[in-house]
């Protein structure tokens, strides 16, 4: 009886426990989401409100008056279009390149009969402590012709050491009898790694396509250093421009037959420059978390 009553106390225990662990965390969790939301809401909501508003309100989530002259104002302009576009051109070819690079690469690498496979591991591993640097490399660019080009802002990180590493952990974990049912079938080896490995690779593809592309779309100093053609700007670039100098006058090509508000201008060129990457996101979740853990455990 008496083992019967501690059993029962230290249930209720671990359970009133338990129950304030999970109510710590979820406090814990929301006021961390909070922090993070709330700015981008105010920035959404700057956006959308006119200067006098901006500037007597210190915060405000939604704006007294709705008003779209900075995004009209943006969009009216050739120099921000222009940059929007140079970044969406430069961030589709580049997650493809470097998605491609990468798989190919890994999927050799992954067969433990390749001979020289440990000694380019190991140089690859050398890379993820060790880097050339902004110097040697900002030489090599130019040595190759690739200033002002957008293949400065694509090849020099064309492929990520640890992605590289993970994927080739993923391919090492494919069951080895399809693939041997297909070479008897009569696949070579580009046969099966396009019609047999890459389908059954689709959730680590959409998980690293999403990291380089969100990476291309960040990326600032690679077009800082590599790109002086103002028409040849990317998004960050331009974005950086009008945040830190008068908004209005960064953008030499632009219509002035209407002023919008400095500050609601820069909240709006924020948005438009965070958007894709959050409309995209939703339709890659259902492989992003399968695809981050895949080829790092195995079952």
């Amino acid at each position: 009886m008496k083992s019967m009553k501690h059993k029962k106390l230290n249930t209720e225990y671990s359970t009133v426990g338990s129950r304030v662990f999970d109510a710590i965390n979820i406090a814990a969790l929301v006021g961390l989401a909070l922090i993070t939301v709330l700015p981008l809401l105010y920035v959404l909501a700057g956006s959308f409100a006119g200067e006098a508003e901006i500037s007597s309100r210190p915060f405000f989530l939604w704006p007294e008056k709705f008003v779209t002259e900075s995004y009209a104002y943006i969009f009216a302009t050739d120099a921000f279009v222009r940059a929007l576009l140079t970044t969406v051109l430069v961030t589709a070819v580049g997650t493809v390149v470097q998605v491609l690079l990468t798989f190919t690469m890994a999927y050799p690498l992954a067969k433990r009969y390749l001979p020289g496979r440990t000694l380019v591991l190991n140089l690859i591993i050398f890379t993820l402590v060790f880097t050339g640097g902004m110097i040697p490399t900002y030489l090599v660019v130019r040595d190759l012709g690739l200033l002002d080009s957008y293949w400065a802002l694509i090849l020099p990180l064309a492929i990520n050491p640890f992605y590289l590493i993970i994927v080739k952990s993923f391919f090492q974990e494919l069951p080895q009898a399809l693939e041997e049912a297909a070479r008897i079938d009569g696949c070579n080896e580009m046969g099966v790694f396009f019609k047999i490995v890459l389908p059954l690779s689709k959730p680590i593809i959409a998980t690293f396509s999403l990291f380089y592309a969100v990476g291309i779309w960040n990326d600032y100093m690679s077009p800082l250093l590599y790109i002086t053609d103002p028409n040849k700007w990317t998004l960050q670039i331009l974005v950086r421009q009008l945040v830190s100098t008068d908004a209005a006058n960064a953008l030499s090509q632009m219509d002035r037959t209407w002023v919008p508000p400095e500050q609601g201008l820069k909240f709006a060129v924020v948005v438009i420059a965070t958007l894709p990457i959050l409309f995209f996101y939703p339709f890659l979740q259902k492989h992003f978390t399968k695809g981050v853990l895949i080829g790092g455990v195995k079952e």
